[in-house]
C-alpha cells in the first residue's frame, strides 16, 4: 500500500472524475481492475488507499499517467488551494512533442485547467474527438488547428472553442506554442 502522503488529497474524487469522464461504471472500471466494486467504492470515497500496482492499473485503464495521481510538491496548507508553477501535476499525453501538466488544484470541479507546451515541429498525427467543451488560449508561439477540417493558424493571444467537432493540430514553426485549455468535464 502507498504511503498516502505521496498520493494526491484528492485521489478518490479524481478517480470517480475520471471514471465518469471515461463513461465507465464502477462495476466496468472494477472489472477492468480485477478487484471489486466494494473496493473500489472505498478508494473512490478514500476509505482505502489503493497500492502502487492498482495506481498503475488505474492510469493505464483510465488512460492517464500515474503521475496524475501523485503529490508533487505542494505544501500541505496549499493543497487543494493553490497549485504553485514547480508543484503542477503532469499529466498524461501520449503524444510525441506535447507535455501538460495540471493547472487546477485537483479535478473535482466541472472543469479542469490545462497547460500545453508544443513542441517544434509537433503534431497530432490522428484526428481526435472528444465529448468535451473546451476554450483554449495561445499564450506564445503559433498554432495551426483543424475543426472539423476546417483549418486555422492562430498566434500568441488567440483564442478557440472546441464543443464536440472533430479537431487535429500541429506546431509547424522552429519554436515552442503554449496554451491553456480550460475543459468540461475533466478528461485528465
Amino acid at each position: 500500500m502507498p504511503d498516502n502522503r505521496h498520493t494526491v488529497s484528492s485521489l478518490g474524487a479524481d478517480i470517480r472524475a475520471l471514471r465518469k469522464a471515461r463513461g465507465m461504471t464502477l462495476v466496468d472500471l472494477a472489472d477492468a481492475l480485477n478487484r471489486s466494486v466494494g473496493w473500489l467504492s472505498q478508494v473512490e470515497r478514500d476509505k482505502s488507499h489503493p497500492a502502487i500496482a492498482d495506481l498503475g492499473r488505474m492510469a493505464e485503464v483510465l488512460d492517464v499517467s500515474i503521475s496524475s495521481f501523485l503529490q508533487v510538491g505542494a505544501a500541505p496548507d496549499e493543497e487543494g488551494l493553490i497549485v504553485r508553477s514547480h508543484a503542477r501535476r503532469p499529466i498524461g499525453s501520449r503524444t510525441p512533442g506535447l507535455t501538460e501538466a495540471l493547472l487546477s488544484p485537483d479535478l473535482t470541479d466541472d472543469f479542469e485547467v490545462i497547460h500545453s507546451t508544443f513542441a517544434p515541429h509537433s503534431h497530432l498525427p490522428e484526428p481526435l474527438t472528444r465529448r468535451t467543451q473546451e476554450v483554449c488560449y495561445l499564450i506564445s508561439g503559433q498554432f495551426e488547428i483543424a475543426l472539423d477540417g476546417k483549418h486555422f493558424t492562430l498566434e500568441a493571444g488567440d483564442s478557440f472553442r472546441l464543443r464536440g467537432e472533430q479537431f487535429q493540430w500541429w506546431n509547424r514553426n522552429d519554436t515552442p506554442c503554449e496554451i491553456i485549455w480550460v475543459i468540461s468535464p475533466p478528461i485528465y
